[in-house]
């Protein structure tokens, strides 16, 4: 996404957001694991058995935070760096939900000959400017010694990260699973360079919620945060995973086998890892620390012009709240 095309979401933004629709609760949801596992709940029923009208509504990430800023969903399933762009030009969303950081789905992927990140020096690099790939790749340059004026950067749409590496116009691309992985699979001799795992917390997933529903809805949105985590548990009870796996590749069209053996590329947060993420820390595990050098980053790369405080965003009782 380009940063003009970020800016104006932002403008257009939460502003425009009390307009959302007050009867059923809509949720963006797309293909990062850490989302999909959603749809477990959707397809179990358990929105309708806990009293809920919720209707999950599937995106390509960035249309999702269009949608979002424009008020035709209330809450997004997103990148809490990417949620502080959302509100830094109007209303703060409010973060009910910490849904997982990422521990190696997102990655930098070089092409053919490419085996390090040092080797990307003066090469070109298509990542979706200004999101999340953005700053991945300047974490893993920052890590070799390396900074973004070393590279070129290619604007690219995270889902044509593939084909525009397959083509050679690009060394290496960014991008997540699922199409991380697709990448891998259609560009002979491609590797990884570097994955979120090298940055552990660097990327945390949120349940962002439009003001107006939050404040109209809040034991909804408590009872929308304890599905979440039904799902989690869904997900890593032995009994169940299976069906988990199989109902979240069926979601992207993956295979269940290859699906199951990226999952752990996402780290599902629990409820009491959810609230030991809630203790106030510098530390990329603590969702202020991550918030606030997602914040630097937008920042340092004119995204926008003021600091955005985590605690504007964030708010800590709903998962305290919760068993």
């Amino acid at each position: 996404m380009k940063l003009k095309t970020l800016l104006a979401m932002a403008l257009v933004g939460l502003a425009s957001q009390a307009g959302v629709r007050a009867d059923t609760i809509k949720i963006g949801y797309s293909d990062w694991p850490g989302y999909t596992v959603m749809e477990v709940a959707k397809q179990k029923g358990w929105f309708k058995d806990a009293g809920l009208d919720v209707e999950m509504v599937w995106f390509e990430y960035s249309p999702s935070i269009d949608a979002f800023s424009a008020g035709k969903i209330d809450a997004d399933m997103i990148v809490a760096g990417d949620d502080m762009v959302t509100g830094a030009s109007g209303a703060k969303s409010k973060i009910v939900c910490l849904v997982d950081y990422s521990e190696g789905s997102d990655m930098i992927v070089g092409g053919p000959g490419v085996d390090s990140i040092k080797d990307l020096k003066g090469k070109k690099v298509g990542v979706e400017l200004t999101l999340v790939e953005h700053e991945l790749l300047l974490q893993a340059l920052k890590v070799n010694g390396m900074s973004q004026s070393d590279v070129t950067l290619v604007g690219t749409a995270t889902d044509k990260t593939p084909q525009t590496l397959a083509s050679g116009q690009v060394a290496a691309i960014g991008a997540w699973y699922p199409i991380s992985g697709q990448a891998l699979k259609q560009v002979p001799g491609s590797k990884k360079l570097f994955t979120s795992a090298d940055a552990k917390g660097l990327i945390f997933d949120v349940i962002a919620v439009n003001p107006a529903s939050y404040a109209a809805h809040k034991e909804d949105w408590a009872k929308i945060t304890a599905i979440y985590y039904k799902c989690v548990d869904y997900l890593m009870d032995p009994k169940t995973r299976d069906d988990a796996i199989k109902i979240m590749a069926a979601k992207v069209g993956a295979d269940p086998v290859e699906y199951a053996s990226n999952v752990p590329g996402t780290h599902f947060l629990t409820v009491a890892e959810a609230k030991t993420a809630l203790k106030k820390s510098s530390d990329m595990l603590s969702i202020y620390g991550s918030m606030e050098l997602s914040d630097k980053f937008n920042l340092d790369n004119g995204v926008y012009k003021v600091s955005q405080k985590p605690s504007d965003y964030l708010v800590p009782g709903v998962i305290k709240g919760l068993k």
